[in-house]
């Protein structure tokens, strides 16, 4: 999820086409698995529309949030499982970590199911559950958990536009 316009070199897509299906092969987590992933529970939605979505980055603020196919094409870390929200029950996900160590998350919830961040109408999650967020783009501080050998629990809480230019949880 890149929460801001960032400026690509349009030769560093050269090799991979995008895709919304980038990286879910890679993170979608099988049944019975038992290696290094991120069991992610989501609290404060605001309701149950769209997807939701969460993406893995490599855990520094040079990589965290960029576009994933600069990513994936310089050999890092790039991670995502989007599922429709379930219409009743608890909200869970599970990503699948390449080893042990800590990464950046970032979750959308995608009200309108286009695979885009509408400022107005979706919301957002980060690990470091984050009271407020501004409006530029958070540093991996706020975004960076650690995963071990096993399967790790993660509560995310998500937020929503409120005011001009910020994010806070619901009320």
């Amino acid at each position: 999820m890149v929460l801001f316009s960032l400026t690509v070199p349009l030769a560093a897509h050269a090799g991979v086409a995008p895709s919304p299906l980038l990286g879910t092969a890679e993170g979608r987590c099988r049944p019975n698995e038992t290696g290094p992933a991120f069991l992610l529970t989501i609290a404060g939605l605001k309701d149950r529309k769209g997807l939701i979505k969460v993406e893995m980055y490599p855990a520094d603020d040079a990589d965290f949030l960029s576009d994933d196919n600069v990513l994936v094409n310089a050999g890092k870390t790039f991670r995502r499982v989007e599922v429709p929200l379930p219409q009743t029950g608890p909200v869970t996900l599970c990503i699948r970590a390449p080893r042990a160590g800590a990464y950046g998350l970032s979750l959308l919830h995608d009200r309108d199911s286009n695979r885009k961040l509408g400022l107005s109408v979706d919301g957002i999650g980060l690990p470091g559950n984050p009271a407020t967020l501004g409006p530029s783009k958070p540093r991996i501080a706020m975004g960076r958990a650690i995963v071990g050998n096993g399967p790790t629990p993660l509560t995310i809480r998500m937020m929503y536009r409120r005011g001009l230019f910020s994010f806070g949880p619901l009320k």
